[in-house]
């Protein structure tokens, strides 16, 4: 970059001297050449004027007759009177011009600039003047020109050297110190300029983006370590019986075996679903969009739990919700908000539904122990439990309340955890509603079943 940017600019700068010293050598030829015509048109005006007093006597007077001559020519060609310079020679220019012609002098060693006058009606005067000075002139400026031009760009070449070096050098200093950034070293960070110009926003970002790698390193490592914590227990337990089964055949008996075994098979496998869930979260991010019906999807998880559990499930307060996203999994979110839910409540777990004007609101309540204030972020992260959720039996793998806030992430919602009017946990969920049909288009036709979208409360 720092040599394109130096020979663009060279010869950007060649380019425009070039033409600018074409320029002004043109300029300065036809205006030196125009002062020497408005002299010669002076003299010839003179001349004519003394013609006009009367016949020329002897040959015609010049201030300098190595650089200036006077003729006086006839309508036919012949000369009448000349200066002492042009004695015996013919017209210097015929016919005579109408503007000023270059022409070489009488000793054929420089150019004259002849104009012509009128004076009287069979006589013109033709005055020569030399253009040596003006020449000169636009000889010595083309030198300085040459001389200095290249020096020009010379010096423009240099400073644009120097300077877009000393401009990419902190962003020569920021790529080493990335380019020698392993993963394994993700804590480090670059330096950052002082200033608020393009390369100290360039260093701000890449610490940003160092940042992030280095969390989502963390989280990748803590994801593994304790998904093999979480993987480690059910394969022992199922090795375990094994080994007992097989060393004292006597104290186990097939269907405990196979019971046992199906068990730790289930946990297994319940907590590699979940583990693909969330990396099918992590890779698409939000989800196909679809118009769901979460008040659907409520009453399915209440009958579910009703068959499943002993609390008593209050649904009284669910009323008509709709949002875009994928059923499936929204269905698990509630499946895992019911689940926490009944795991920790002592009698009663209720959901509440209703549009807003910014989009729709889902409440879980519980009237368990509730969650300590600081710990309300932290059980939604991933692989966490609370000290009264130890229990892998009881408590799961402590990822059920994650999938919770990725998957309500994934669909532009929020999740939060407020302490619940009935004295447990509530966690509240908001969703972007679906936005309501044009009154010239007509609505979506009702699916086969489906309850009335007013919002008067539904019965549990």
């Amino acid at each position: 970059m720092r040599v394109r940017t130096s020979v663009g600019a060279v010869l950007a700068v060649i380019a425009a001297t070039s033409v600018f010293a074409v320029l002004v050598l043109a300029v300065l030829h036809d205006h030196l050449t125009e002062e020497v015509a408005a002299v010669a048109r002076s003299r010839a005006a003179e001349v004519a004027m003394l013609l006009g007093e009367g016949p020329a006597g002897g040959p015609l007077a010049v201030v300098d007759p190595e650089h200036d001559a006077v003729q006086v020519v006839r309508d036919d060609g012949t000369v009448a009177a000349a200066s002492a310079n042009l004695a015996g020679r013919p017209a210097m220019v015929w016919p005579v011009p109408a503007e000023p012609v270059q022409v070489v002098g009488p000793q054929d060693a420089e150019s004259l600039l002849v104009v012509a006058q009128p004076a009287g009606p069979d006589r013109t005067v033709l005055v020569a003047r030399t253009v040596q000075a003006r020449d000169d002139s636009v000889l010595f400026v083309a030198t300085l020109l040459a001389v200095g031009l290249p020096v020009l760009v010379l010096v423009v070449g240099l400073l644009c050297w120097t300077v877009v070096g000393r401009a990419l050098r902190p962003v020569e200093a920021i790529r080493r110190e990335v380019d020698a950034i392993s993963s394994n070293a993700l804590h480090r960070r670059v330096s950052e300029p002082l200033g608020a110009d393009e390369i100290s926003r360039l260093a701000t970002t890449m610490n940003r983006m160092l940042d992030r790698l280095d969390r989502a390193q963390q989280q990748q490592r803590r994801f593994v370590s304790d998904a093999s914590h979480e993987l480690r227990s059910p394969i022992a337990a199922i090795r375990q019986h094994a080994e007992v089964a097989t060393m004292h055949p006597a104290r186990t008996s097939v269907p405990e075996l196979a019971r046992a075994v199906l068990d730790e098979d289930l946990r297994v496998q319940n907590l590699v679903e979940d583990l693909l869930l969330l990396a099918r979260t992590d890779e698409h991010g939000r989800p196909h969009a679809a118009a769901v019906d979460l008040d659907d999807l409520v009453f399915d998880e209440a009958r579910h739990l009703r068959r499943t559990t002993a609390v008593r499930v209050d649904v009284s307060a669910v009323s008509g919700g709709r949002t875009y996203g994928d059923a499936q999994a929204l269905r698990r979110v509630l499946r895992n908000l019911g689940e926490n839910g009944a795991r920790h409540a002592t009698s009663t777990i209720a959901f509440a539904l209703h549009e807003q004007a910014e989009g729709v609101e889902l409440v879980v309540d519980d009237d368990g122990p509730g969650i300590p204030p600081q710990e309300r972020e932290r059980v939604l992260q991933r692989f966490v439990r609370l000290d009264e959720a130890r229990n892998r039996d009881d408590g799961g793998a402590g990822l059920g309340l994650a999938i919770v806030a990725e998957v309500v992430a994934a669909h532009g919602g929020r999740v939060s955890v407020e302490d619940s009017p009935r004295g447990g946990a509530r966690f509240r969920l908001s969703f972007p509603a679906v936005p309501a049909p044009h009154p010239a288009e007509p609505g979506p036709r009702p699916a086969r079943g489906r309850r009335s979208r007013a919002t008067t409360p539904k019965p549990g």
